[in-house]
């Protein structure tokens, strides 16, 4: 006799993104796992005494998405921290990180000026004023208390006279253009790639403060149907707050954790190699970067920047040294993954593939993350060694009529940025992620899907299987992550209306369920 199922999910539009147009109206959970697919009827055989019957009222059945690419402790920070996303001007930003320093004094008291004013995430590109925050604005926010507020893609800070004061000889150490200079000789407050890392160092959270903005990030997650995540990790407390999670059974989305390349011999010397670990939490790939960021003007290009003529970006880790790090890690048995943004970054890395000792980079699953500018040959380099793209279409945003791309690159080169389309046609790997700019799948499988070039542009299916199974495969994921099938995790997200239906209104879908390992984690009821 055939066991009951612990859970039914029944009366709705089940989309498994396994095969063209395949659709249920059910889905039976036993252990985890789905036992069943069909109609209502057929699954309802499999209900017992005990057995949850959720209804789902016709709504919208996807495999849970996995955000292939973000940094969930920043996620957290933007929650805990002053949120900069929301800013329209260098004003409203200064606004935002005063009512963040009220809380701070109010927290730490008058007499704790040592804790630190922070805000996340603002976009200078999206300002009529078109600026980067300065030393001159977040002095108006204290002069008593360090500020520090991050562009989006963390290549760009800025910092008070304070932390200017504090952090001088570290920020002294940086290379000239990291720190650039007003008329008088004098600081901006502006910093750039490495000239970050004493803040990045000196605001790391203690394990507590990491646990409560790990918490914090999940429930965002459960909220926006993510249900699996690949981590950057930054935080040197996050593994810790992940695993803790894990053995108490409260972790509610999946973990693959990708270390920086420093920590190659650590790792090495623990016993953890690429998919070790427990069901949530595993190791992935080591990570170096290459170059910077379109937004810093450190992205490395073949040609100058539009807006800097004198510019072609900076090499965050030189090719040598990317080249001496791939071959170390993968000699060592580890999936690799670099940030490149720039076309000659990307070359950079697949030259790193290519000339790694011993190693198929697509049997290795090698990846690299963000692949903005892209040409034919690199396409092709990518389908023909079976590296993955871990792509963002977050970034999108920026692809419009006098966007950033636009002031950066000028608009042949935007047109080309993010080529989606071009990459699927050609046989490349995609996998989507969001870089935490913000952690929402649906925003960017709009954004694909209502894309302005066409070689950017993907169908709704090709973009929710980017963000199901191609992330799924890029983790090694796929036999038990990112479709819906007999067999396979039952991670699951519920939609309340069909991105079929209004391809245009795709971000403004409500997540109505999320489900992970047959476990209801949010449910907006």
């Amino acid at each position: 006799m055939t066991a009951a199922a612990d859970r039914l999910f029944v009366n709705g539009e089940v989309h498994t993104l396994a095969a063209p147009d395949e659709t249920h109206e059910a889905v039976a959970v036993r252990g985890g796992a789905i036992v069943r697919l069909g109609s209502t009827r057929e699954v309802e055989f499999l209900e017992g005494v005990d057995t949850d019957v959720v209804d789902l009222g016709g709504r919208v059945l996807l495999p849970g998405f996995v955000d292939a690419h973000t940094h969930l402790t920043t996620v957290g920070r933007y929650l805990v921290h002053a949120d900069l996303s929301t800013a329209a001007s260098p004003d409203e930003a200064v606004d935002l990180l005063a009512e963040r320093a009220t809380e701070v004094e109010a927290e730490s008291g008058s007499d704790a000026p040592a804790d630190p004013v922070l805000g996340y995430g603002y976009d200078e590109s999206t300002w009529s004023e078109e600026r980067y925050l300065t030393r001159a604005d977040l002095d108006r926010v204290s002069t008593d208390r360090s500020v520090a507020a991050f562009r989006e893609d963390m290549h760009v800070a800025a910092v008070n006279g304070v932390a200017l004061d504090r952090f001088a000889d570290a920020i002294a150490a940086a290379p000239d253009e990291a720190v650039p200079t007003g008329a008088d000789g004098e600081p901006t407050g502006v910093l750039l790639e490495s000239a970050i890392d004493p803040i990045y160092e000196a605001i790391e959270p203690g394990a507590a403060e990491t646990r409560e903005t790990v918490e914090a990030a999940l429930a965002d997650c459960a909220a926006k149907g993510v249900t699996g995540f690949h981590d950057m990790v930054r935080n040197s407390h996050a593994p810790r707050a992940y695993r803790e999670l894990d053995a108490e059974g409260g972790l509610t989305a999946r973990v693959r954790i990708n270390y920086w390349s420093d920590h190659l011999d650590a790792l090495r010397e623990v016993g953890l190699g690429t998919g070790h670990g427990s069901e949530m939490v595993e190791t992935g790939a080591i990570k170096s970067y290459t170059d910077g960021s379109f937004g810093g003007r450190t992205a490395r290009l073949s040609e100058p920047y539009a807006d800097a003529p004198d510019e072609t970006g900076q090499w965050v880790v030189d090719p040598e040294e990317l080249a001496e790090a791939v071959d170390a890690a993968t000699a060592a048995g580890y999936q690799f993954t670099a940030h490149a943004i720039g076309d000659e970054a990307v070359d950079a890395v697949l030259d790193a593939y290519d000339e790694a000792t011993d190693t198929d980079p697509g049997e290795a699953r090698h990846r690299i993350e963000h692949v903005e500018l892209a040409d034919d040959d690199a396409i092709d380099r990518l389908a023909d060694s079976g590296v993955v793209a871990s792509v963002q279409p977050n970034f999108l945003k920026w692809a419009g009529e006098d966007g950033l791309y636009e002031a950066r690159l000028g608009a042949d080169r935007t047109a080309a940025t993010n080529p989606y389309r071009d990459m699927l046609d050609a046989g490349v790997r995609l996998a989507f992620g969001s870089d935490g700019m913000p952690m929402d799948p649906l925003l960017g499988v709009d954004n694909a899907v209502n894309a302005p070039a066409e070689a950017q542009r993907l169908t709704v299916t090709e973009a929710l299987r980017a963000y199901t199974r191609g992330a799924a495969y890029a983790g090694f994921d796929e036999d038990r992550l990112g479709t819906v099938a007999v067999g396979k995790r039952a991670d699951l997200v519920a939609l309340d209306a069909s991105p079929w239906e209004d391809p245009d209104a795709i971000r403004d879908i409500d997540v109505a369920m999320t489900v992970v390992d047959g476990e209801i984690v949010y449910d907006e009821r």
